[in-house]
């Protein structure tokens, strides 16, 4: 019977944690023990990830060893548990991606245990330049139920999280009827108002995706579209704590907006994360430019073309921000999305042991190592 322990510091405290682990789960969580600079923590959740490390989920050629690779580059950075992200394409490129999902999932324990359902970003987006993003314009559509039910008959259900944008007649209609099959909604990539912000939630949209990003560059001093989303507590909002997506003042004040129980960090990596800095053509975007930290921009130009920087730098920023502590930022990518993903991302017993040691520095996070299930991965 396999029954590891790991010590580490509680980023809580800063005091000695062991945490035994039997079979695959928690057994038990005690005080004390020897450690030296390795702190310990939940695996990292990422509810979006659209690629790593060279590994392309949004691809032409997307197949089930493409997203096993994926499941093990992204642990040897601390996530665990992962939402592969398919954005806005032809019906037949969405399903082809959520086939090939499934099936790694099938011949993959690791990739079943990290992959709990699949996060489809669009197609129903904001047509206007500016909010719909880096999603191409010619394969936005409005919400369609059918093409939901294709989607989940493809895949067995796989689908678990949708983002959409609310302005589309029919939408407020389609949100209901997706929160009833408890698939997560989430509000993303809209120039919708207020009042359809508010309405949406009321429908049963619970999210925001990339509140601050995915929207005009210019919008009406108040009310907007921002605020509505900030203030409406039926919604818990996911940031890109990158450095490039969100300055830190702004990521500042949206984070104490939203509260320690609502917020949550995303990557949204791209295929060229973790990738040597240079130019190159993208599937997304065309022409791209990476830049030595970690900022992917159209080439040539200041516009952003994707995040490029895995989750842990996330929550070795927001660890820096004032009036932030690295507990909080390491619970904005463990505990809180693992609400969504249910059950994951809390150091507990009976909880899956998903762990990782980290060394910190204030101003980075190193993996010193990861454990899935109670087995080293990394």
């Amino acid at each position: 019977m396999n029954r590891p322990t790991v010590t580490g510091r509680d980023p809580s405290t800063g005091q000695p944690l062991t945490i035994s682990v039997e079979d695959g789960r928690i057994s038990s969580v005690t005080q004390g023990g020897m450690v030296d600079d390795l702190w310990l923590a939940p695996g990292l959740i990422d509810l979006q990830v659209n690629g790593y490390g060279g590994c392309d989920l949004n691809g032409d050629t997307i197949d089930p060893d493409v997203v096993i690779t994926l499941t093990e580059r992204l642990a040897a950075t601390g996530v665990t548990t992962y939402l592969p992200t398919i954005i806005t394409a032809p019906e037949e490129k969405i399903v082809r991606a959520l086939r090939a999902i499934a099936g790694a999932r099938a011949i993959s324990p690791a990739a079943a245990h990290a992959i709990p359902f699949v996060h489809v970003e669009g197609p129903s987006l904001s047509l206007d330049d500016g909010p719909r993003g880096a999603h191409a314009r010619e394969h936005v559509r409005p919400p369609d139920l059918a093409e939901f039910a294709r989607w989940q008959a493809a895949s067995d259900n796989l689908v678990g999280m949708v983002t959409l944008s609310p302005h589309w007649e029919g939408a407020l209609e389609y949100i209901a009827a997706l929160s009833r099959q408890g698939v997560a909604v989430a509000i993303g990539h809209t120039n919708a108002d207020p009042d359809r912000i508010h309405a949406a939630a009321a429908a049963g949209a619970t999210l925001s995706t990339h509140l601050g990003n995915g929207t005009a560059e210019r919008l009406l001093r108040h009310p907007n579209l921002i605020w509505a989303q900030l203030a409406d507590d039926r919604l818990s909002a996911t940031f890109i704590a990158d450095g490039h997506h969100l300055p830190a003042d702004t990521l500042r004040a949206m984070l104490r907006a939203k509260g320690p129980e609502r917020s949550i960090l995303i990557s949204d990596a791209v295929a060229l994360a973790g990738m040597p800095a240079g130019t190159c053509d993208s599937p997304v975007g065309g022409r791209v430019e990476l830049s030595a930290d970690g900022r992917l921009s159209l080439a040539g130009t200041p516009y952003l073309a994707g995040a490029a920087r895995p989750l842990r730098d996330g929550v070795a920023r927001v660890s820096q921000l004032p009036g932030f502590t690295l507990a909080d930022a390491v619970r904005f990518a463990t505990r809180n999305p693992g609400r969504i993903i249910g059950s994951r991302g809390v150091l507990t017993r009976g909880a899956d042991a998903d762990l990782i040691l980290f060394r910190w520095n204030a101003t980075e996070l190193e993996i010193a190592s990861a454990w899935v299930k109670g087995e080293i991965r990394s």
